[in-house]
């Protein structure tokens, strides 16, 4: 049986070039190693699910993608740009400024657990203000998108509604809009079910799976829901105690792990 170690270097890339890389990234919250030497990478166009019990990193990869958190060790690359450090001229590497990281995080859209949107705008305009304000599009341009989104959500009967007069599952969905009108190269997607009544999760994960048959962005998913992480995946990493311990197709994970924390884990949520 292969060891965390040696799972610890195994990557989700194939032919089609990595988007992503992680190397030998290190994470401490105070005397608590969260992520340790983690080395992985995904391809572009591949959705990559990352499960385990909580605690064992998973939230961490997606808020350091984010910025929200820097590494302590190791660097980390979006698209062949560093996004942890720059270059100098002659040829070293220093702590990355605020405007190269706004550049190389400008490839990337998150969509949080809770939906964090505008409370006084609309749905259109929760929408089309980053867009205007980040990526300078016009105003008829972001409404354009934005239009395309929201249908595509579901809600297009929405889009003069306040979140406020919204539910939390149709909040969410303005959220994914917001985040794709971006147009990111990469979609992270951080437990985006878990604040929902359960009636509701069923639909957001449908547009989700939209998505993913639909455009080829890249997505990085931190989830519990083992069947939707079955549905869209290209490969499952597992987690303990900031490593991958497993890898592999969902199929392979989900039905015939071989790690034994992995078949404790999936005992408990499948």
């Amino acid at each position: 049986m292969p060891s965390p170690a040696e799972h610890s270097s195994t990557t989700a890339a194939t032919t089609s070039g990595e988007l992503i890389r992680f190397h030998q990234v290190t994470k401490r919250f105070g005397d608590v190693t969260v992520l340790d030497r983690l080395d992985f990478s995904v391809a572009r166009g591949k959705h990559v699910t990352l499960i385990g019990p909580s605690g064992s990193g998973k939230t961490t990869i997606l808020r350091l993608l984010m910025t929200l958190v820097r590494p302590d060790e190791g660097t980390i690359s979006v698209d062949g740009d560093c996004l942890t450090h720059e270059r100098r001229r002659d040829g070293t590497l220093i702590r990355a400024g605020e405007r190269h990281v706004r550049r190389v995080r400008r490839k990337i859209g998150m969509v949080f657990q809770q939906f964090n949107l505008f409370p006084t705008m609309k749905v259109l305009r929760n929408v089309t203000e980053a867009p205007v304000h980040v990526l300078g599009l016009s105003r008829d341009e972001a409404e354009e998108r934005a239009r395309e989104l929201i249908e595509m959500v579901g809600l297009t009967d929405h889009l003069d509604k306040y979140p406020s007069q919204l539910s939390g599952g149709q909040q969410q969905r303005v959220a994914i809009a917001r985040a794709l009108a971006m147009r990111p190269q990469v979609l992270l997607l951080d437990e985006v079910t878990s604040a929902l009544d359960p009636e509701l999760v069923a639909g957001v994960l449908d547009v989700l799976r939209d998505v993913a048959r639909s455009t080829d962005i890249t997505m990085l998913v931190v989830t519990h829901e083992m069947s939707f992480a079955r549905d869209i995946s290209d490969a499952v990493l597992m987690f303990d105690q900031g490593r991958i311990v497993e890898s592999g197709p969902p199929d392979k994970i989900f039905s015939a792990p071989e790690h034994d924390r992995t078949r404790e884990f999936l005992s408990t949520v499948l």
